[in-house]
């Protein structure tokens, strides 16, 4: 089976282990902070202020971590990283109430120094399998951080509900330092803390590598770059627009606890899909499965308020769970492309402009959906989120099919590595097993 070629890639349990590890406070993060500044100043608005400054400061930082990671040893950066990252929060959990607007900035210089596990680790995965083991360890990875989407924001609720926002801050800043601390110990032990040499080849079609001492050109530069990055934040934004659209539904009910379980169902579906997607074998078609994520939200539409008003949300929960298989497929596929876009070098800045465009999907999202249920209901919240996603879906039809490179033949996957330097990034290159 794929997952256990995939499990059998030495190191890579720990590697994907202490990776998600490091993400697993995102999610709650936003429901400390808001417990936290809501409790200084009574005012939803002045923390949501500060919640999203955290974010737009996680946004700003993306691809500026991103490119460190791919020119510093990864594990002193992640250590780095998680010191002043624990630092900020700390520092915004202890201030007293009347400094609250000290937490504004301080956010957003903490947001910046987000420990970049997610960079680090997307940009491994290409170096450590290939075929479709690699196909395997991106749905692997997308299917289980549809996990940390439900257990980082109980999580959050939990702490906050027993010690307060104070607490839950210092508790989910605890845990994502621990993940970074711990990820950094197993790239050592694995052997890959330093980036890939630059080699001043473009790549798979890439925007060009100038070198260490040349100007580079931003990655966005490259049309099919640009591309993929902006069909991840179409779909981002209309997959939270989704979640919003039950949060507001289950207000208007006067039952906000629905939205959690509602929620949870579309995650269950996203989660059932990755793994199935995680055995298939051939290359995937991306724009067939981000077809599929678009069509999915289209189901919920005509199950909303005010097109029908059902008995008890709980009925709309099988259609939820069928239009979120595809999703956690959907992201599976486009990381893995922006990985092989990129040149090797400089993966870690292109998945710090995954992690921008993401963020910026989400802050997309907010306002559009808002609006949009202020204007026709729940259900035009939704119809708007299918329509962000069928435009995304639409952008992949012009992405080129790749065609595979020399890199495809990767380090080998289905035994022990063969014997190197440890500590570095370079290994000889194996057979080429077929592309999943």
């Amino acid at each position: 089976m794929s997952y256990r070629r995939l499990f059998a890639v030495p190191d890579v349990g720990s590697l994907l282990f202490w990776s998600l590890a490091a993400r697993m406070h995102i999610g709650g993060m936003p429901i400390a902070v808001t417990f936290l500044v809501a409790g200084w100043t009574g005012s939803y608005a002045l923390a949501g202020l500060v919640a999203g400054g955290l974010t737009a400061g996680t946004a700003l930082g993306g691809p500026v971590r991103g490119r460190m990671a791919d020119r510093q040893p990864n594990d002193r950066l992640l250590l780095a990283s998680a010191a002043v990252y624990g630092g900020g929060l700390t520092a915004m959990a202890l201030l007293p109430a009347a400094l609250w607007w000290v937490a504004v900035p301080l956010a957003v210089v903490t947001g910046v120094f987000q420990p970049p596990a997610t960079q680090i680790g997307r940009a491994l995965w290409p170096r450590i399998t290939s075929g479709p083991t690699r196909q395997t360890m991106f749905a692997a990875e997308a299917t289980l951080q549809e996990l940390l989407f439900i257990v980082g924001p109980l999580l959050a609720a939990v702490v906050v509900g027993f010690g307060g926002g104070r607490t839950g801050l210092l508790v989910l800043g605890a845990i994502g330092c621990t993940g970074a601390v711990g990820f950094a110990l197993a790239l050592r032990r694995a052997g890959h803390t330093l980036p890939p040499r630059p080699s001043g080849e473009a790549g798979s079609g890439a925007a060009d590598s100038a070198g260490p001492a040349g100007r580079r050109r931003s990655l966005l530069t490259d049309p099919q770059v640009l591309l993929v990055i902006t069909v991840i934040m179409l779909m981002v934004a209309g997959l939270g627009s989704i979640d919003l659209a039950m949060v507001a539904w289950s207000r208007e009910l006067g039952t906000p606890g629905y939205a959690g379980g509602l929620m949870a169902i579309y995650a269950l579906g996203s989660l059932v899909g990755g793994l199935i997607a995680g055995t298939l074998a051939g290359r995937p078609r991306i724009p067939r499965r981000a077809f599929g994520t678009a069509a999915g939200a289209l189901l919920v539409v005509p199950l909303l308020p005010p097109v029908l008003h059902l008995p008890t949300p709980w009925l709309i929960g099988p259609v939820l769970f069928i239009a979120g298989l595809a999703i956690a497929p959907t992201v599976a596929a486009v990381t893995e492309r922006v990985g092989e876009l990129a040149p090797p070098d400089r993966r870690g800045e292109a998945y710090g402009w995954m992690t921008t465009a993401t963020t910026g999907g989400i802050s997309l999202a907010s306002p559009l959906t808002g609006w949009l249920i202020d204007l026709g209901g729940i259900a035009a919240g939704a119809a708007g989120a299918a329509a962000l996603a069928a435009l995304g879906a639409l952008l992949t039809l012009g992405m080129k099919v790749r065609r595979p490179t020399a890199e495809d033949a990767g380090p080998p996957t289905d035994g022990p590595p063969p014997a190197g330097p440890r500590g570095t990034a370079e290994s000889p290159p194996p057979p080429s097993g077929p592309s999943a």
